[in-house]
């Protein structure tokens, strides 16, 4: 599977840094724009990584809301 996301970027320094958009928490660095891709990616697949290995103890359930920004 293949989702596409917004990477926003900037230069801190002589490092790029940078994060995903669509979500919160996943960011990033390197030393070329390249290297915080893959940087990125790989922080994006070490926190699906955790969330499907948290053990869940009891029913999980979900309900849609609104937020107002």
């Amino acid at each position: 599977m293949s989702l596409r996301l917004q990477l926003e970027y900037w230069k801190d320094g002589l490092w790029f840094v940078g994060r995903l958009r669509q979500i919160p928490g996943v960011f990033s660095q390197g030393s070329t724009l390249e290297e915080l891709e893959e940087n990125v990616r790989d922080a994006y697949r070490m926190m699906i990584a955790e969330q499907e290995a948290a053990p869940v103890e009891g029913t999980i359930e979900s309900k849609e809301i609104e937020v107002l920004v």
